[in-house]
Order: structure tokens, then sequence, then C-alpha cells
């Protein structure tokens, strides 16, 4: 997968899940917090391997945050010039966690 198509579909599953759950209210959280908090995780360690640096935790701030907070990780893994194949199987998590909510 070419580098442009890896973002365009890793962009597009995010935009996609975004979507889908920026506008949850806090009762809609409850049991889904966790496993977006996890995607978070994912992109920030995905950046911190690209640049060499070890993984840290990201801070868990509540569940409305977790829209930006992806967001932030997604474009700071891309800036850390992850590896297509990495960004590829990232879009693919991203996509099986938005089927899933």
């Amino acid at each position: 997968m070419s580098k442009i198509t890896a973002r365009h579909a890793l962009t597009r599953q995010v935009d996609l899940l975004v979507g889908q759950v920026a506008h949850w209210p806090s009762p809609r959280w409850r049991d889904r917090g966790e496993t977006v908090y996890a995607l978070v995780q994912d992109f920030a360690d995905a950046g911190a391997e690209a640049e060499g640096r070890p993984r840290r935790g990201v801070p868990r701030l509540a569940d409305a945050n977790l829209p930006d907070q992806l967001r932030v990780t997604v474009a700071d893994a891309l800036a850390a010039g992850v590896p297509d194949e990495e960004l590829a199987r990232l879009a693919g998590r991203v996509e099986a966690v938005r089927r899933s909510l």
C-alpha cells in the first residue's frame, strides 16, 4: 500500500470513528471508552517507535476527550513517519473498533 493510500485509509477510518462517537453523552461511553483509549495508546506507541523514543502511557482523560486525543495521536504518528505497513494495520484496527461500537 502506498504511503498516500495508507494515510488516506487511516484518516478516513479515524474520521468515521470520530464522527460516530464525538457526540456521545457520558452514559453511552460506558464500557466503550477503554476501547477507544486503547487506540489512542496504540497510535502514541507507533509514533514513539517510529521516532526511536520509549513508549509512554497517554494520560487517561474523560471519555468526552477521547475523540480529540485520538486525532492528536494519529497526527503525531503520521508526522513521526510511521511505516506504511503499520499505518495499514492501524487503519484496520480503527475500522474494527468502529464496527464494534
